[in-house]
């Protein structure tokens, strides 16, 4: 007990002492990554140690086979599988080809071919940007518009590295989508973060028309902490305490969700693991007591949050993921197909780890195809619909 107390005075003096930085006059704003820093080793020094402990074997076990370096045959079958239901014909899908190379390597190549303006401003407050990113030559029709939410622990985020293979591919396929930032622990306390997820929605079904973008037709996507973010923004339309800081009448519902090895509960402290991340929330991003303010925590995790009217969703997760434990999925999964009326897709990549759209490039191709010819479906959807309708 002695121990676990002296850790979270050093965690509260570190954190503090980031705060501190980021309000000294004149140079706060350039010292506010400190806070950062700090919170992200506070994270790093709870779950690497646990993730490590995961992945070890045994001296006595027998080694592990080397991996191809190619994608085994599953990764498509269980993409396939993922879709069928939801699309028609999956099985006569063309698939790309895996590739050796880590799809972060080719964030250059992305990059340069289909960024079309960086650093667009969504809101007032310092860090609320967005990338947009289309075809350059793309057609006069309003296109789908996609917006992604990078991951971090909530403490950290860069719309700049995650997420560039699947927003590559969906520009390519005629999206507009638009990357962004919003405000991080320590220095910014939940719930800003998702409030400046929908903030983004909002901006997007006024402006993305500036774009060539659908204001009609806006769907979500995120990694990890973004998946989360992704989730909880779909799953709570008009929540007055996350949409405090919109306009009366601010539309920031979206069409269709994607998440990608996210974190679906944060009211669970059933296991060791859930335990330590329940206090990490506590010590770093709420910032607030757990048992005193509990709702808070019941309030923020997306598999309390959801109901018939959920929007379409399709959950990802790596099967060898330590980081986030694949049962969360199967358990978010499970509540969403129990309850909402909407179409409930579940891709579950065999070996694959966390943040594997950025490391592995033998399976990140598949998997971009999924999300692509999911959100496809969705917007097809939605127009047929709206045509029924007129």
């Amino acid at each position: 007990m002695t121990g676990r107390f002296a850790r979270k005075q050093l965690t509260h003096t570190a954190i503090a002492f980031g705060e501190y930085c980021a309000t000294i006059p004149g140079i706060g704003r350039h010292l506010e990554p400190v806070g950062t820093i700090a919170a992200v080793g506070v994270w790093g020094s709870r779950h690497i140690p646990a993730a490590i402990r995961s992945i070890s074997r045994p001296r006595t076990a027998p080694p592990a086979p080397t991996p191809p370096p190619v994608a085994v045959p599953e990764t498509v079958d269980v993409c396939v599988s993922a879709l069928r239901g939801i699309i028609s014909d999956p099985e006569s899908v063309s698939w790309p080809r895996p590739q050796r190379w880590a799809p972060v390597l080719q964030r250059g190549e992305h990059r340069s071919r289909y960024l079309y303006q960086p650093k667009v401003r969504y809101g007032e407050t310092q860090g609320m940007l967005l990338d947009v990113w289309r075809r350059p030559d793309l057609p006069a029709t309003p296109a789908p518009v996609l917006i992604f939410v990078p991951g971090g622990a909530w403490v950290h985020g860069s719309r700049s590295y995650q997420g560039n293979a699947l927003l590559s591919r969906l520009a390519e396929a005629g999206w507009v989508c638009l990357a962004i930032d919003y405000r991080v622990s320590p220095r910014h306390r939940w719930p800003r973060h998702v409030m400046d997820v929908k903030a983004a929605v909002a901006w997007a079904r006024v402006n993305a028309h500036k774009f060539g973008g659908d204001p009609e037709f806006v769907a979500i996507a995120g990694c990890s902490a973004g998946g989360h973010l992704a989730s909880l923004a779909g799953l709570t339309a008009g929540d007055p305490h996350f949409e405090s800081e919109l306009a009366a009448g601010t539309d920031a519902s979206v069409n269709a969700v994607v998440s990608i090895y996210g974190r679906y509960d944060w009211y669970d402290r059933s296991t060791p693991e859930r335990e330590g991340f329940v206090d990490f929330l506590q010590d770093i991003v709420v910032q607030r007591g757990y048992y005193r303010h509990s709702e808070v925590y019941r309030a923020a995790s997306p598999i309390e949050r959801v109901s018939g009217d959920a929007p379409p969703f399709l959950v990802v997760h790596g099967g060898a993921d330590v980081v986030i434990p694949v049962a969360q999925a199967r358990d978010f999964v499970g509540a969403l197909r129990g309850t909402s009326r909407q179409p409930v897709g579940y891709l579950e990549l065999p070996g694959a780890q966390h943040g594997f759209d950025l490391i592995d490039g033998a399976r990140t191709g598949a998997a971009c195809q999924a999300i692509a010819l999911f959100l496809g479906e969705m917007h097809r959807r939605h127009r047929l619909a709206t045509v029924s309708v007129s």
